[in-house]
């Protein structure tokens, strides 16, 4: 994401005065919210995860759930870009390529193989 995209979200909401409303959490429910919107794509698609035809609405949700994140990381004082290359620095120590490649295991169940 660069940050002309960034810089959109932000300008759509000073344009609307709604940073007052924006607190950290209110914009953390709103993520929550958002992300359920995304699950309900899913609900009761069985073995069905299939994903193209379902492509409109997933688009729409997953870009709801970025638009919050980065109002919340603008509350917040955060960096997007620091944050998260410091979070796939944490997962790279927590799933070494050693030890979890192919498996779905928490770091905390990661065998040697």
């Amino acid at each position: 994401m660069t940050q002309d995209t960034i810089n959109e979200v932000l300008k759509f909401r000073d344009d609307r005065d709604w940073k007052q409303f924006h607190n950290p959490k209110d914009l953390a429910i709103s993520i929550s919210l958002e992300a359920a919107e995304l699950l309900e794509v899913f609900q009761w698609s069985a073995e069905d995860v299939v994903c193209e035809n379902k492509l409109n609405k997933i688009r729409e949700e997953l870009a709801d759930v970025v638009n919050y994140c980065i109002l919340m990381a603008d509350a917040c004082g955060l960096d997007l870009d620091e944050i998260v290359r410091e979070k796939v620095k944490l997962n790279n120590e927590k799933y070494p390529v050693e030890k979890a490649f192919g498996s779905k295991e928490k770091y905390t169940e990661l065998k040697e193989k």
